[in-house]
């Protein structure tokens, strides 16, 4: 595994990441959306901070995203066998509820680190 460079970042190079980090943070409220739009720019804006303690926030929120779109995916599978059932219509909202309460853990923790200048768990 290579060394990440800890060197103090500028609040330009910050400041993609913080606009990422609100997508997300957002996401649960437009479908997840804007989510999808947040790992095309992440994609698309990470390779100048290869190699730095930024490129692990790259990392989290797009491990984020793909974790997130695996329990949508199987959220939706446990709404369509609860709504067969009366009882299952009762718990539909159990999944969702689960998924947004671990979506946005993981974009607040991930912030905060961001805005303490301190690296992404890897």
């Amino acid at each position: 595994m290579s060394e990440i460079d800890s060197t103090p970042a500028r609040p330009r190079e910050t400041g993609n990441l913080n606009v990422l980090y609100l997508l997300h943070g957002l996401a649960p409220f437009t479908m997840w959306l804007l989510a999808i739009v947040a790992v095309v720019v992440g994609m698309a804006s990470r390779e100048p901070v290869r190699g730095t303690w930024l490129d692990t926030h790259y990392s989290w929120l797009q491990r984020t995203f793909w974790w997130g779109l695996l329990w949508v995916a199987i959220s939706w599978v446990i709404t369509g066998v609860l709504f067969l059932t009366i009882v299952g219509i009762l718990l539909i909202w159990i999944p969702w509820t689960i998924l947004f309460i671990w979506y946005l853990y993981r974009v607040v923790r991930g912030w905060l680190l961001l805005s303490d200048g301190k690296p992404a768990p890897v």
